[in-house]
Parts: structure tokens; C-alpha cells; sequence
């Protein structure tokens, strides 16, 4: 089983993915960008470099997602994987940017992933306040520098399209506390 979880930066999706990690490590961890060496150094460049074409942008996510299927989820596909971020984000980003249309992005996510979805996503979705504050706690990168409202349509966006997408998921209220959450997630999973 491969289940995303994902949603826009502080709304605590790593760290649920860290506590089910402690709980369960037989489960396989990953994320995108950075789940691959690969990864590990685009994930640098695209959030501390400043990319002015959007498609660069998205054609570098879309590198490190055909890389990060090829080399950690299509080889472990008999495990439960769980990743930090996923296509999801990379359609949300992009239409968030303006200049693309839904269908080319699934077309080409679907390519990068070789034609397999995620079985399940997981969605954190958060509020203005509380992302205001979560940001406010820590060093913004180059994405966050792009302002709440920005983060704000990327949400959305990724919301729309799940629905539109209708991949089995689950919503969860980011702005809920850290164990409330968790034992969402675990019940959904059937951990």
C-alpha cells in the first residue's frame, strides 16, 4: 500500500509520518523531494534558489518523482509505504502558479509515476492563523517566502484536485492536536 501524506508546509504532516515511524518501523518511510540522493540535492536547489520559470520549477519536481518511483517506491511496492509529499503537492503547486491545466499535470505525473497512483492520501488542511503562526515559528524557505495566500490556493488546489481525482482519502483537521491526529490516522490505516 502506498499512501501520501500530504498538504502545505507546518501543517504537521511530518510529523505524524515520524510518529507512526516510532509506533510501526516495519512501515517504509520516504518523501519527496529528498527521498533519493538525487532528491537530496534538488530538494536544495528548489528551496533556496530562486527559479523565475514555472516550468523549470515543475519539471524539476517531476525529474525527482520519476526518479523517487523508480528507485524507492516500485522496488518496495510489497511494503506499506508512506511518503512525505507526493504528486498531489506537484499538481497543487502548479495550478497555485497559474499556467497550467489540470489535465497535462496529471498527464505528466502520471508519466513520472509510470502510471501508478497512490493507493490513499492523506490531506492535512490547516487554517490562516494557524499556518501564520507555525511559519512565524521558523526560517520561511524560498516557497513560504511566496506568502500565506499563496499556501493558502496551493491548498485548495490540492483539495480540489483529490476530489476530482477521487483516490480513496481522508481530510485531516491540521488545526487539531498532534495525538487527536494521530490516532485519526492510525484508525484510517488500521494500524
Amino acid at each position: 500500500m502506498y499512501v501520501l501524506f500530504e498538504g502545505i508546509d507546518t501543517c504537521g504532516k511530518s510529523t505524524q509520518l515520524d510518529l507512526i515511524a516510532q509506533r510501526v518501523p516495519e512501515i517504509f518511510t520516504t518523501k519527496e523531494p529528498g527521498g533519493t540522493p538525487f532528491g537530496v540535492k534538488l530538494r536544495e536547489i528548489l528551496l533556496h534558489e530562486s527559479i523565475s520559470s514555472n516550468r523549470a520549477e515543475l519539471l524539476l519536481f517531476l525529474s525527482d518523482r520519476a526518479e523517487h518511483y523508480h528507485s524507492i517506491i516500485k522496488p518496495n511496492a510489497h511494503k506499506v509505504i508512506l511518503s512525505d509529499r507526493g504528486f498531489l503537492s506537484g499538481i497543487g503547486y502548479a495550478l497555485a502558479n497559474g499556467s497550467f491545466e489540470f489535465e497535462e499535470l496529471l498527464w505528466l505525473n502520471r508519466f513520472a509515476l509510470e502510471g501508478q497512483l497512490p493507493d490513499r492520501v492523506i490531506l492535512f488542511l490547516t487554517d490562516e492563523e494557524t499556518l501564520r503562526r507555525r511559519i512565524g515559528a521558523k526560517r520561511p524557505d524560498s516557497i513560504e517566502l511566496r506568502g500565506l495566500t499563496y499556501l493558502l490556493r496551493v491548498q485548495e488546489q490540492m483539495k480540489q484536485s483529490l476530489i476530482r481525482l477521487n483516490i480513496p482519502h481522508l481530510f485531516i483537521d491540521a488545526t487539531k492536536g498532534i495525538e487527536d491526529i494521530h490516532q485519526t490516522i492510525l484508525a484510517y490505516l488500521k494500524l
